[in-house]
């Protein structure tokens, strides 16, 4: 639940608000057929979602020293080449809306690179909706808590002030890690056995649960 002393909640992006888990097993997989690399299985790219891509390629291509060739292939197979939809999930935007309406600063701490979370905001017209973003590149990876830190000093908050809605084990053991409160998705890429291992304060079904918090 969402403690009334809550000023900040921050958001990740792929398998939270946006439904983009199955793009990016069919780009990567794609990326790696035509690389001629070993072809990651859909629960081995699943459970990398949320990581850096640096940190994706050291754990499914652990062979490869230069990452820059699969980095282009892969942007290009998620960007264009790979048309399987990636909508966000119902009811995101009006949750987004009535949060910020309730007075909470909301934020995106995501996997993404900062080209492609600002790319996905554009396109998604949810740019205006967030008070600050942090993207991979802008900090160390997660589970590291350094996005957090700088998503509560920029908003000028406090750890029990804030909490970390995700997707994943990597979001709330980001979450433990800053000191934060977290809140975890049963609908994007890590199962809801991986995530109750992190103590989530709740499991939601559904993004619009949030307004009822």
């Amino acid at each position: 639940m969402i403690a009334k002393q809550t000023r900040l909640i921050v958001f990740d992006w792929d398998g939270t608000l946006m439904d983009s888990t199955g793009r990016i097993v069919s780009a990567m997989q794609t990326t790696a057929t035509n690389l001629k690399l070993p072809i990651p299985s859909v629960d081995d790219v699943r459970g990398i979602i949320g990581l850096s891509l640096g940190e994706c390629y050291l754990r499914l291509f652990p062979e490869v020293d230069d990452h820059d060739w699969i980095t282009e292939e892969y942007r290009y197979q998620y960007v264009e080449g790979d048309q399987t939809p990636s909508p966000l999930f119902e009811g995101t935007e009006d949750t987004l809306e009535h949060l910020k309406s309730r007075g909470y600063l909301l934020a995106v701490a995501t996997g993404k690179a900062r080209h492609g979370l600002d790319r996905v905001l554009n396109e998604s017209g949810l740019m205006s909706m967030f008070d600050v973003t942090i993207a991979s590149d802008e900090a160390q990876s997660k589970p590291h808590p350094e996005m957090l830190h700088k998503l509560m000093a920029h908003t000028k908050t406090q750890p029990e002030q804030a909490i970390m809605v995700g997707d994943t084990t990597f979001d709330l053991e980001m979450a433990q890690r800053a000191g934060m409160g977290g809140i975890g998705v049963s609908f994007g890429a890590h199962t809801v056995e991986m995530i109750k291992t992190y103590d989530p304060q709740a499991i939601i079904d559904d993004i619009r649960e949030l307004k009822k918090f």
